[in-house]
């Protein structure tokens, strides 16, 4: 009977998302404490209790790439009460990945705004006799399969994005897949492996200490990180771009008034410049965007992620 009502009165009277409203609401992350993404959703937590006059408390729920944070969403009360901050993984590839993940982003989730990139950059061992993306491709066409590339573990952005580079650029190198950036990057410097596409975070010190070459980045635009380091788009790798993005939703059947005040409100701290000075040390860049963009730009990679993961024949159970 307690029971019953602890949690009747958790939700009660969660809905309006007034600056009077005395409940808090739960900020749901698929990350453990201190990794990149949930430091960024910190920082919103803290925007948002001071824009919408009530606290917002992030809840840790790591696991399954952020699937386990992602289903807890869509099976809580669609009042405004319980959002999520959730990174691409969990909106665009795991539901095509993992067998046990049982919900649809497009239907069972209510985009409210974009919130931050984490842009990746592909490198190679300084070992290797390629100093630009064109000596690469002449590489690894001369002999397929030979140089070997790293990911953080299969299924991961690093490894299906290197599969989708690998069929645009027509060529065949080996995966090496490991549990997490840490040991890939260990092994790539050691020459164990040649070459890898990961975060900005994970590779920039490694670049400026000559340990790492970088070839380009895997974005539409140059990095503020990394000015002089072009695009792979300007390179020749058309309309290619990775990017972990992380966006803000709720779940599906939310009504469209709170998600617009929250949207709006989420919007203008992710355009301040205090969140680009804290998300410059984390590795991430802002990304404004409303309703509207977010639910484009996810229709779009679900679908793009969705060829490459069967592409890939990964699978995680």
């Amino acid at each position: 009977m307690l029971r019953r009502f602890l949690i009747a009165a958790l939700f009660t009277g969660c809905a309006a998302f007034a600056p009077s409203a005395a409940a808090q609401t739960k900020m749901i992350v698929g990350f453990p404490p201190g990794q990149a993404t949930e430091l960024a959703a910190r920082v919103l937590a803290e925007g948002l209790t001071r824009e919408m006059g009530s606290p917002v408390v992030v809840v840790n729920m790591p696991g399954q790439g952020g699937s386990i944070a992602l289903a807890a969403l869509i099976n809580s009360p669609a009042d405004g009460s319980v959002i999520t901050v959730s990174a691409l993984a969990a909106y665009a590839i795991n539901p095509h990945l993992y067998s046990s993940v049982r919900y649809n982003s497009l239907k069972d989730v209510a985009p409210v705004a974009l919130v931050a990139d984490i842009p990746v950059v592909l490198v190679v061992n300084p070992a290797v006799k390629a100093t630009n993306l064109k000596e690469l491709v002449a590489l690894a066409k001369a002999d397929p399969g030979a140089l070997m590339h790293s990911s953080s573990g299969n299924g991961t952005v690093s490894h299906l994005g290197m599969v989708d580079l690998k069929r645009r650029l027509g060529i065949e190198m080996t995966h090496v897949p490991y549990a997490g950036s840490g040991r890939a990057m260990t092994d790539l410097m050691g020459g164990r492996v040649h070459v890898g596409l990961d975060s900005v975070a994970a590779v920039k010190s490694f670049i400026e200490a000559g340990k790492l070459r970088a070839i380009g980045a895997a974005s539409h635009k140059r990095l503020p990180s990394l000015p002089d380091l072009p695009t792979l788009h300007e390179l020749g790798v058309r309309d290619f771009e990775v990017v972990a993005w992380t966006a803000v939703s709720v779940p599906a059947a939310t009504p469209l008034p709170i998600r617009e005040k929250l949207s709006a409100a989420v919007t203008k701290i992710v355009s301040s410049k205090e969140f680009a000075d804290r998300m410059a040390p984390l590795g991430m860049e802002p990304r404004p965007g409303g309703i509207q963009a977010f639910d484009s730009l996810l229709r779009s990679e679900y679908e793009r992620w969705a060829k490459v993961v069967k592409e890939s024949g990964a699978k995680v159970d």
